[in-house]
């Protein structure tokens, strides 16, 4: 399985451009894009190349659902505190059996 996370173009030099998500940064071809990018731009890449390019509100609105999904995650993992409000859920239902 694979996921597309959107990748924020950071630099171009000819046919290849610095890529950033979530701080890590690569190299990717823009070799087989359809479409002109510029710095600012977002896209999917994959094996190393950029395949699609996104409108940045969709790129942006995917994002949030990794953040969301990230941050659930490490709250299972116990990496960070739960929102309050569910730790206090939880405690009400162990309290009621």
């Amino acid at each position: 399985m694979c996921l597309g996370i959107p990748s924020k173009i950071i630099s171009i030099e000819d046919s290849r451009a610095k890529i950033d998500v979530y701080g890590a940064q690569r190299e990717v071809s823009l070799m087989l894009l359809n479409e002109d990018v510029n710095v600012g731009d977002y896209v999917i890449v994959h094996a190393g190349f950029a395949i699609q390019k996104l409108q940045e509100d969709v790129a942006k609105e995917t994002l949030g659902y990794f953040d969301q999904y990230l941050k659930s995650l490490a709250e299972e993992e116990g990496l960070i505190d739960k929102p309050l409000k569910e730790r206090k859920r939880k405690t009400k239902k162990k309290q009621t059996k």
